[in-house]
């Protein structure tokens, strides 16, 4: 196949694409740390469109408010890389498409912009189901460490797939 992503990425977004058409499920994505990517490596599967319903790519805190809609107060009280913005963005997400599931990724990429409590290398993950329960959040911070900036970029990508699989990794 005739692809810039790296293989690992491109097959692990061909299983997320078939295992949810198999169920007649749609999939959404809230993207600000990988830039895309998830939606990027999406859609390169042919047939993609049967599942892939929309990306929202929300990399800076205005655009997190506008497109999603994600509360200025949320963001202020515990910053956009977070399990409250995380849980935000996938609800969001999920209730501004028709997509059965959404997973958003927020996170620190570098080479800068860590912190003590939120080195390079921190993501979050929120994951927002049709008909769930909005008090049952599902959201978890992965410490991936400083890979380098691609190295994290492409890890939360792959973890963000697996969360779209029918039956997702336990965190």
């Amino acid at each position: 196949m005739d692809t810039v992503l790296p293989q690992a990425l491109v097959d692990a977004a061909r299983r997320v694409i078939e295992e949810n058409r198999a169920i007649g499920r749609r999939v959404a994505v809230a993207e600000s740390c990988t830039g895309g990517l998830v939606a990027a490596a999406l859609t390169e599967i042919p047939g993609s469109s049967d599942v892939f319903e929309v990306g929202f790519v929300t990399y800076s805190n205005d655009a997190k408010l506008g497109l999603l809609k994600i509360s200025n107060d949320l963001l202020e009280t515990f910053g956009a890389v977070s399990i409250a913005v995380a849980w935000a963005m996938a609800t969001s997400a999920l209730q501004q498409s028709g997509a059965d599931v959404a997973v958003a990724i927020t996170g620190i990429a570098g080479p800068g912009g860590g912190s003590a409590k939120k080195p390079v290398g921190t993501v979050v993950f929120g994951r927002a189901e049709k008909g769930g329960d909005p008090a049952d959040v599902h959201a978890d911070r992965k410490d991936f460490g400083d890979l380098g900036r691609g190295g994290i970029r492409l890890q939360a990508a792959l973890w963000a797939l697996e969360l779209l699989l029918p039956v997702p990794p336990a965190a």
